[in-house]
């Protein structure tokens, strides 16, 4: 199968995923431009603002997905299926949401869930798509439910996380139940999906929580939140 977005690939298991085109990743790099654009549109209209568009949100919604797209490739460790744990990629798009709000977390997760199904794709169908890419990305924007509140950054951090754990445990429950062992506690689908991806989420989140307690790390963080309010 082919058509002008998206090339049907063999995935060596049966089974069959889809590459984009380069029309399929110049469309990603469109909608990721025009969903930052509408949360910043969302974002300033919500606060009153007199301009439509928030342009220091979206130049720092810019900036992290830059950066978490720079971190997601260095891989202090690697899952045999898909899944990494990365150098601080997932605190990015966070700390978005703990500095703008839900709307600009979640806007800014989807964008760089866009941007990852560009750089490293893996798609068996649209909903599939939309649960590893869209929702579960866009659940790291949950950190906006802790914007302005103490420590919201550290708090968001975990929401977020676990936003993306459900999402990525719900994927593989429904689309990659097959691949859990034929016997033993692990056979049921749920108990594998949840170990599986929550192997990898919960190690890069440990690690992620130990720097941000480093007072360096935490003074910049509090340094970086003033300019956002500026």
């Amino acid at each position: 199968m082919e058509n002008i977005f998206v090339n049907a690939m063999d995935d060596g298991y049966g089974g069959i995923y889809y590459m984009p085109t380069t029309a399929g990743y110049t469309l990603i790099v469109v909608l990721l431009i025009l969903v930052l654009l509408a949360a910043s549109a969302i974002t300033s209209r919500l606060r009153g603002a007199k301009r439509p568009v928030n342009v220091r949100q979206l130049a720092f919604s810019a900036m992290a997905v830059a950066l978490a797209t720079i971190t997601a490739m260095i891989r202090l460790f690697s899952m045999p299926m898909g899944g990494n744990v990365t150098l601080l990629s997932m605190l990015f798009i966070t700390l978005i949401g703990s500095w703008f709000g839900l709307s600009g977390g979640i806007a800014c997760g989807v964008a760089y869930g866009l941007l990852q199904m560009f750089i490293d794709p893996y798609i068996i169908s649209i909903p599939q798509l939309l649960c590893d890419y869209i929702l579960a990305f866009g659940a790291l924007g949950l950190s906006g439910l802790f914007a302005g509140k103490p420590n919201g950054y550290r708090k968001g951090y975990l929401a977020g996380i676990f936003g993306r754990f459900v999402f990525s445990v719900l994927s593989g429950v429904i689309f990659f139940a097959a691949y859990a062992p034929e016997s033993g506690i692990f056979s049921n689908p749920l108990l594998y999906s949840a170990a599986y991806n929550g192997a990898y989420i919960a190690a890069e989140g440990v690690v992620t929580l130990v720097i941000l307690s480093l007072p360096p790390v935490a003074h910049a963080l509090e340094t970086v939140r003033e300019m956002t309010a500026k």
